[in-house]
């Protein structure tokens, strides 16, 4: 039962990694025309993926060389900051929860 539900799951798993691999930095869509801010805050959500990708590959890239300038590098870090968590919530401090145990005597 969990193969099957493994097997369930691979197949979009990979179809999704390819997709994203299609439209990461670095292919020869950008060659033409400049990566704009939609480019960079796409770059930025997949950054994880195409790290991994571009570790096994010369062509794909985190970080698109060809781009407009401060747009893309403004979606870019939008996108990062998204998918890699932002520090969103990791600056503020929870209450600690103090237990008093009393001994009975």
């Amino acid at each position: 039962m969990k193969i099957r539900r493994l097997r369930v799951l691979a197949l979009p798993a990979v179809l999704l990694l390819l997709a994203c691999a299609g439209c990461a930095a670095g292919t020869a869509r950008f060659e033409s025309a400049a990566a704009g801010f939609w480019n960079g805050l796409w770059h930025g959500l997949i950054c994880i993926i195409t790290f991994v990708i571009g570790l096994f590959s010369d062509s794909v890239r985190m970080y698109e060389p060809n781009n407009v300038g401060a747009l893309y590098d403004l979606g870019f870090l939008l996108g990062a900051m998204i998918s890699l968590g932002g520090g969103v919530g990791h600056g503020r401090r929870r209450k600690a929860k103090i237990f008093v145990c009393k001994d009975e005597e």
